[in-house]
């Protein structure tokens, strides 16, 4: 997380101090009228900027995802742009019509007007003839943009749909590059603000092809067939293991990926279930009914039937150094926890004589299905692990005492935690009050992808 808020609140000041440093004279403005021109142009560059960061994120780009922590943070920080930008947007669209408002209420002294000064440059003079239509496609884009980013936020709202949805927000950023480039003060573009800008535009546009082109993660998309179906109704969860013959470059424990088994539908990110073993070129997904479209897996996949894969994604593979662990895994979060056990039982079959780490699997969950956790405890005596199931209705909430009182040297261990997320922060407050340092050894994946 400390990651996400030094870039997020890093790419806030550094626009604000280089829109400062082309504006100076913001901080004496000679007139309500200047002062508004001035904040039009500011909140205009934060919103823009912000977007241009959020639609290069789209594109899930492998090099800032070990930085980050993997996609699922970047995820996070793309939501939190997604944010930014309706809520800067909206003061940006106040700033602009507010005093055209005040004005007609009588509120406002209509503000003189001299005679403008000619406009010797050309490119300048070309961005002043399309001022009109960039600010009525602009003002029309905005309503449209401040909609689809709404219903992206929209839990309630079905992900077949925001897949279609959101996609058209790539449009509306198109428009809004347009209405940025004519709308922008001229001379801020020979200004470090205007080549930053610029810069961000450039990004932002290609990304934004590349999403109405379809073409997001195409390098990392593999054909797989689905090899197994099994269905563990006390938890309401589906197994699916799916054959990769070709192109899958392999992953870590904890990884995921997104599978597409209807086109209608979009691609959804699962966590996978398995180790990866390059002879028998297979990976195994879990997912557990939770809403509209994993409810009706079970009815609609079928053995034999293809599905594409694209991953690996994510950082949440255990690799940090410690050689004690804690994993925590609530509810369905248990699953890169069954891939790890899977791939410290590969590695162990490989290398017997390899020392492996002491590890402590805390798995909680309100129902129970005994194939399930029967599956689990083979997994677990495969890879050598402590593991401990917690039925909450049997056995109570898992707490930070009760994993303390279960393992003595919680204090030099690494945590690493996958379930609800107001579970995962409450432990985290709690080892951090009893002097954990947190930031460098409690991981928690952020499985949110909207």
């Amino acid at each position: 997380m400390r990651h996400i808020k030094i870039a997020f609140w890093g790419l806030l000041v550094l626009l604000s101090i280089l829109w400062l440093a082309a504006e100076p004279s913001v901080f004496q403005p000679e007139s309500f009228m200047a002062l508004r021109g001035a904040m039009v142009q500011y909140s205009g560059v934060i919103a823009m900027g912000v977007m241009s960061v959020a639609m290069v994120l789209a594109l899930r780009p492998r090099w800032p995802e070990r930085w980050f922590g993997g996609l699922d943070k970047m995820y996070r920080l793309h939501k939190w742009l997604g944010i930014a930008a309706l809520v800067v947007s909206v003061v940006h669209w106040l700033w602009s019509q507010g005093p055209k408002w005040a004005i007609g209420w009588g509120w406002l002294e209509r503000p003189a007007r001299g005679e403008r000064p000619a406009v010797e440059n050309p490119v300048e003079a070309f961005f002043m003839s399309l001022r009109g239509s960039a600010e009525g496609l602009g003002e029309w884009v905005f309503y449209a943009a401040v909609l689809l980013i709404a219903l992206a936020l929209l839990k309630y709202f079905p992900y077949r749909l925001f897949y279609k949805t959101h996609r058209l927000l790539a449009v509306a950023y198109l428009v809004l590059v347009f209405h940025a480039v004519v709308l922008t003060e001229f001379r801020y573009w020979t200004s470090p603000i205007g080549v930053a800008m610029a810069l961000l535009l450039a990004a932002g546009t290609y990304a934004a092809a590349i999403v109405l082109l379809r073409r997001v993660g195409a390098g990392r998309k593999v054909q797989g067939r689905i090899a197994s179906l099994h269905y563990y109704p006390g938890v309401r969860a589906l197994e699916t293991e799916i054959e990769v013959p070709h192109g899958w470059p392999g992953h870590k424990p904890g990884q995921f990926a997104f599978a597409t088994s209807d086109s209608s539908e979009g691609a959804h990110p699962y966590t996978i279930a398995s180790g990866w073993n390059d002879k028998d070129r297979r990976i195994t997904f879990v997912t557990k009914e939770l809403g509209d479209h994993t409810g009706r897996l079970r009815e609609k996949l079928r053995i034999g039937q293809d599905v594409k894969i694209e991953g690996p994604y994510g950082c949440f593979d255990f690799d940090n150094g410690q050689p004690r662990q804690i994993w925590i895994g609530g509810g369905i979060g248990i699953t890169p926890f069954i891939a790890g056990m899977k791939h410290i039982a590969l590695e162990r079959h490989a290398k017997p004589d390899r020392p492996s780490l002491a590890i402590d699997l805390f798995h909680t969950t309100a129902d129970y299905d005994e194939a399930a956790i029967a599956k689990l405890k083979a997994d677990a005596e495969a890879a050598n692990i402590r593991l401990h199931v917690l039925v909450d209705t049997r056995d109570g909430l898992l707490t930070g005492d009760r994993i303390r009182a279960e393992v003595p040297e919680w204090h030099v261990a690494s945590i690493w935690f996958c379930g609800p997320a107001g579970f995962g922060e409450a432990l985290r407050k709690d080892f951090a009050a009893h002097g954990l340092p947190v930031e460098e050894r409690f991981h928690q994946e952020l499985f949110a992808m909207r």
